[in-house]
């Protein structure tokens, strides 16, 4: 399993993290077989939310009353949790960061966060308010460093107006076949080609540029919840030819050749994924570190429909 060094602080993290937000309903020996199976494939980063399963912070507490962690072992891992969604609005106030961070780790059984991410961006912000809640959270020891979903550059930009606490990390969904984040900066000044459309304001080079992770959430998604490219042959058989002919080469699944090609990209992507099925998380982690070719990549990049001018 390759590891990253996320940029401005010491945290190393698998580049293979498992996301949480379908435990719910899963018994607690599941729940421990599924850490496990994540842990003996090298994976060491947990993906949480405050709003994941039916009630808030649900996921959360099943995580926590299943695993009982040694301290040796909460040391060896990295928890991230997610804040800033309420039902029917978003809210990056000081009090609902600080209180949610607070239940969250109550909910987990754990003494800190190592990365905190403020969810889907709050139009309403006050940088102000969101930096007095980071400095409160990070000098209490109860979050060690923090980041961002979803956010585009110019939101990143206003944050740090007051923001002084690093941002180290951005999720963004991405896979094969949603992924204008790149696609658009292959096609960049292409009139009339909707794929040259700049959706993210150029958020890849931004990430780059500034040291920060993106981590890709929904990576095997056709698009926004729309199903998975894997094996519908019906909508994209030259994308499952391709995956099926590299995963025989390589010697693994196509879900393993899936997440090589997020995770083969320069800028060290994190793969997250959502799967509740230990088999899966093996599958997955199979492509941490498969050293697809420029070939290779971009032909799986054109079978899934993209343009290469």
């Amino acid at each position: 399993m390759k590891t990253i060094a996320f940029p401005q602080t010491e945290l190393r993290a698998s580049n293979v993290v498992l996301g949480l937000m379908r435990i719910a309903g899963l018994e607690d020996e599941d729940i421990r077989t599924l850490y496990g199976s994540a842990r003996d494939a090298g994976i060491n980063t947990f993906d949480h939310a405050d709003i994941y399963g039916p009630t808030r912070h649900a996921c959360e507490e099943r995580f926590g009353g299943a695993l009982t962690l040694s301290p040796a072992e909460r040391e060896s891992i990295v928890i991230q949790s997610k804040v800033g969604i309420r039902p029917g609005f978003f809210d990056f106030s000081k009090e609902h960061i600080v209180r949610t961070a607070e239940e969250s780790l109550a909910a987990l059984g754990t003494d800190y966060l190592d990365v905190l991410l403020l969810h889907r961006p709050d139009t309403l912000v006050e940088p102000e308010e969101v930096a007095a809640a980071f400095d409160e959270l990070h000098a209490a020891g109860k979050v060690v460093n923090f980041g961002v979903s979803n956010h585009t550059p110019g939101q990143i930009e206003l944050l740090k107006t007051a923001v002084s606490r690093p941002l180290v990390a951005n999720q963004v969904q991405l896979s094969i076949t949603h992924c204008p984040l790149i696609a658009s900066g292959v096609a960049a000044n292409m009139g009339g080609l909707d794929q040259s459309i700049d959706r993210d304001h150029g958020l890849l080079d931004y990430a780059r540029l500034h040291g920060i992770t993106l981590q890709a959430w929904s990576p095997f998604q056709k698009g926004f919840f729309d199903g998975v490219f894997i094996g519908d042959r019906d909508n994209y058989p030259e994308l499952n030819l391709v995956l099926d002919e590299l995963a025989a080469k390589y010697g693994v699944t196509p879900t393993g050749i899936a997440v090589a090609w997020i995770t083969r990209h320069p800028a060290n992507m994190q793969v997250v994924l959502g799967t509740t099925n230990p088999a899966r998380v093996a599958q997955s982690a199979a492509g941490s570190d498969l050293p697809l070719t420029r070939e290779e990549w971009y032909r799986l990049f054109r079978a899934a429909g993209h343009t290469l001018p």
